[in-house]
């Protein structure tokens, strides 16, 4: 095999790369070259699950980027990390598993035009890869059989699945106030609706993350056709035209090592860069609009001005609130005992605060009864702080963060130089339409509802943020651009439509249009963001994309 020919190239090691990877390597007669910008995986706190503080912020692991300051959060920006290593955002992430609902599917198929994305549909591909602790032999307490699991989940797949390992009290009791203020329990976040309130599953083994590439790259190691370069910034695309006057993605210009390295595809390319890095990449290589391209003296391969538009991201309204008689991190945390115990535990049982998610309750709801469907969703935490990846407050304290599943805000992401390693503009635009500030003030309501009922009353909650003297629409949609941080889930920048849509960049099966070669597999493809946390649905979006590349389709 030559070391610059391949069949498929893919750039980007994260959550969809790593599954393509292992998928299009199957063939044996095929030849697979995986990119990744970043380092191995070999980072003690990727594996770690409370490793995340020390991954994001961290250049060993996360690409540094910033949000542009955004009118909505009143001129504030944001850290908006992204993974710089094997496993992308599957390394750094919150590690929580959540498909969305079933309606997001069957609207995809309805904007693409192809039944495919539909939910029925779907549902295999994100069966097929997952290995769900469930369906380890026990069986439904509730029927005596594990057949309403097996229907839902795959039990042999490469990414593993569990339950959280560890328990509050203080959670214990929201989740019940949660049920007196009308929303149910639920054991299972990932049948189709989410709605309800329960712990989130996670991504983790035995009290390790298990990110993608411990579950699709580990098992194919020794496979002689894939071959892995890690340390290897994709600069750009390599065109041609074909005979019929076609263009043609053929390769890719990489920086490897501190060298310029060309490599070229027999088959196809595949961007799974996230949605980010994709459509920088296609900006760089002359994919997207032609007065940005112009602008940054890049020659226009196709002028496709939807390129790094449709930004879609879920924005969490962070609202703290002082307890008391309940033990919570703030109070564990902050005392050298309380850290002993801590690091203990996880030595000895893999247990407890490091094995926790950044967030570990979850709740699912209606932000009004007019709403038709759950368009809300918590993250409830035992803990609270000023600002991701600042000290925990010195009071015990907990965190109802809430966010618009469905947020009608767009932004964008657009190259800033001609230069792979500059960063981006991204600006979420974030509250920029009247619905999303409604829906904010109206969550924030919601939050003071469920803390005032009678099952938080032990703990005497009292509101630290936003505050109680805020009430009105306008001062609540304010104060949530002051308080409010992303759950980092960008999507939708590299749009998948129908034919006759002029936004779309792909098509159905991901293809970029009007370019032989070349598809985009990855969270950017999504027309419209899932109703939920996005790792999974990356997933299933790779599994689909593979069997299609593989077919030629």
């Amino acid at each position: 095999m030559s070391t610059d020919q391949f069949d498929y190239i893919v750039v980007g090691a994260g959550t969809a790369g790593c599954l393509l990877a292992n998928r299009l390597s199957a063939d044996p007669t095929k030849n697979v070259l995986l990119l990744e910008a970043g380092k191995r995986d070999n980072y003690i706190w990727i594996h770690v699950p409370v490793g995340y503080l020390y991954c994001i912020g961290n250049p060993r692991t996360d690409w540094m980027y910033n949000t542009e300051a955004t009118p909505g959060l009143n001129g504030r920006t944001l850290r908006y990390p992204r993974g710089k290593t094997l496993g992308g955002c599957s390394s750094i992430n919150g590690m929580i598993y959540m498909r969305g609902q079933a309606r997001d599917y069957d609207n995809w198929a309805k904007l693409t035009g192809d039944d495919n994305w539909s939910w029925e549909k779907s549902l295999p591909d994100f069966k097929a890869h997952e290995h769900h602790y469930k369906l380890d032999g026990g069986a439904d307490p509730a029927t005596g059989s594990n057949s309403r699991f097996s229907d839902l989940h795959g039990g042999g797949g490469e990414l593993r699945i569990e339950k959280q390992r560890l328990r509050w009290d203080i959670l214990e009791s929201f989740a019940k106030a949660a049920n007196e203020a009308g929303i149910e329990s639920t054991d299972d976040f990932n049948s189709g609706d989410n709605a309800g309130v329960g712990y989130f599953e996670v991504t983790q083994k035995s009290g390790w993350r298990w990110n993608g590439a411990k579950a699709f790259l580990r098992p194919i190691k020794d496979r002689k056709n894939l071959t892995v370069w890690t340390e290897s910034h994709v600069e750009r695309l390599i065109f041609t035209t074909t005979g019929s006057g076609a263009k043609r993605c053929v390769g890719a210009s990489v920086r490897r090592g501190g060298k310029p390295v060309t490599v070229r595809a027999k088959g196809e390319v595949i961007l799974s860069a996230g949605a980010i890095g994709s459509p920088q990449i296609l900006q760089l290589s002359g994919i997207g609009s032609a007065s940005l391209l112009k602008s940054h003296g890049i020659h226009v391969v196709q002028d496709m001005p939807s390129v790094g538009e449709n930004l879609q991201d879920h924005l969490q309204i962070r609202a703290v609130y002082k307890v008391e008689n309940a033990k919570t991190m703030n109070t564990l945390a902050n005392s050298m005992f309380g850290k002993a115990k801590i690091g203990l535990e996880y030595a000895l049982k893999r247990s407890g605060p490091m094995s926790m998610s950044p967030s570990q309750l979850g709740a699912f709801t209606r932000s009004s009864p007019d709403r038709p469907h759950a368009n809300l969703e918590y993250h409830v935490q035992p803990l609270s702080l000023e600002a991701f990846g600042d000290d925990l407050h010195p009071f015990p304290a907990m965190t109802a963060s809430v966010c618009n599943l469905n947020p009608t805000s767009r932004g964008h992401v657009r190259i800033t130089s001609n230069k792979a390693e500059d960063a981006p503009v991204i600006q979420p635009n974030y509250l920029s339409t009247e619905e999303d500030r409604l829906i904010a003030a109206q969550s924030l309501r919601q939050v003071r509802e469920i803390m005032a009922k009678p099952a938080m009353q032990k703990y005497k909650p009292v509101e630290f943020k936003p505050g109680v003297q805020f009430q009105s629409d306008k001062e609540l949609a304010t104060l949530a651009g002051d308080i409010a941080s992303t759950i980092f889930h960008p999507a939708g920048t590299v749009k998948m439509g129908r034919d006759d849509d002029p936004t779309a960049v792909v098509d159905s099966h991901l293809r970029v249009r009007g370019i032989e070669g070349l598809r985009v597999v990855d969270a950017s493809v999504m027309p419209e963001i899932t109703s939920g946390n996005t790792n999974a649905p990356t997933l299933m979006i790779a599994e689909k994309a593979a069997r299609w590349i593989q077919a030629g389709v």
